[in-house]
């Protein structure tokens, strides 16, 4: 990739990767479900200029109920799971899980699309899948703290099943996307969706409203995560696939705990786990097979792609 390129992808996951951070500053005051209609309330006034571009208003008025509804599925829903989950774990744990966005895509695709993996990336998926289980079996005694509770444990692994629950929703959007939106101009998709998204949590977060006034630090985290980490990050990551294809942009996936665990560390004092890296690692292999980004050839032979 030539190198404005690789400047690109390192900041769209240096974005990304910030998203935890600003989610777990904002949902501390607003709650989850309110941080995540926020978000995509914010994000949609921001992204509504892009409807100038010739083509894109006329495209999302064809295809209006689809891309309001996947917007429930791309962003609504997942936002709202990750912000309750960065008040319950770190955020470098909530971005490991969400590197897992790959695998649920590969097994929704397979299970709903019969787009059936060959062979490496059905290895991909189940390696994935052990990262995954042995990260849940390593953390599930801790706290967001790091500090082991009566109560820690069945709150943590419910902030962690609110993760995987988010990047299910993710593969679901993808494969939604591929059936009914293939083809759509995607900065409709995109605009769109949060409209769709702020439209679908706009009275759960009137109703959730917090009664205490929000402070001006929470409402420049709410600020930052919807202008930088969802409006700007979604042109970008267009621009990506546009310039270097699908694939490659994918890969944006293995960067972003490293930025995520970062920050914490960094803002938030969290420690990093040699477990944590181990089981991100083994989940960051996974997910290179399952995407076919990378390829075992002696496998490919022996299970062939239905």
């Amino acid at each position: 990739m030539p190198p404005s390129l690789i400047a690109e992808f390192f900041l769209l996951a240096a974005l990304w990767g910030s998203s935890f951070l600003f989610m777990r500053l904002g949902a501390a005051e607003l709650g989850a479900l309110p941080t995540a209609g926020v978000r995509v309330a914010l994000a949609a006034l921001f992204l509504l200029p892009v409807f100038l571009v010739k083509g894109v208003w006329a495209d999302f008025r064809q295809r209006a109920k689809p891309i309001l509804f996947v917007g429930l599925l791309n962003s609504g829903i997942p936002f709202a799971l990750f912000a309750f989950a960065v008040m319950h774990i770190t955020t470098g744990l909530t971005s490991i899980l969400n590197a897992t966005v790959p695998l649920s895509g590969a097994l929704v695709a397979w299970l709903w699309l019969k787009d059936r993996p060959s062979g490496s990336r059905m290895l991909g998926l189940l390696i994935g899948f052990v990262g995954v289980a042995l990260l849940v079996v390593g953390k599930s005694g801790f706290s967001a703290t790091g500090v082991a509770g009566a109560g820690a444990s069945g709150t943590t692994l419910l902030a962690m099943g609110a993760c995987l629950l988010a990047t299910l929703c993710y593969g679901l959007a993808a494969s939604f996307t591929k059936r009914y939106l293939t083809g759509a101009h995607p900065l409709a998709t995109a605009t769109g969706s949060q409209i769709g998204a702020a439209l679908g949590l706009a009275i759960p977060t009137l109703w959730l409203w917090p009664s205490q006034p929000v402070s001006l630090g929470a409402w420049g985290a709410l600020a930052a995560v919807a202008l930088l980490c969802t409006s700007i990050a979604y042109i970008l990551f267009f621009r990506i696939i546009a310039k270097a294809g699908p694939s490659r942009a994918l890969t944006v996936t293995f960067l972003v705990p490293v930025f995520a665990l970062m920050y914490g560390a960094l803002f938030l004092g969290e420690t990093i786990t040699s477990w944590m890296v181990l089981c991100g690692v083994v989940i960051v292999c996974g997910t290179a097979l399952s995407t076919g980004l990378v390829r075992l050839r002696w496998l490919e032979r022996n299970i062939p792609q239905g």
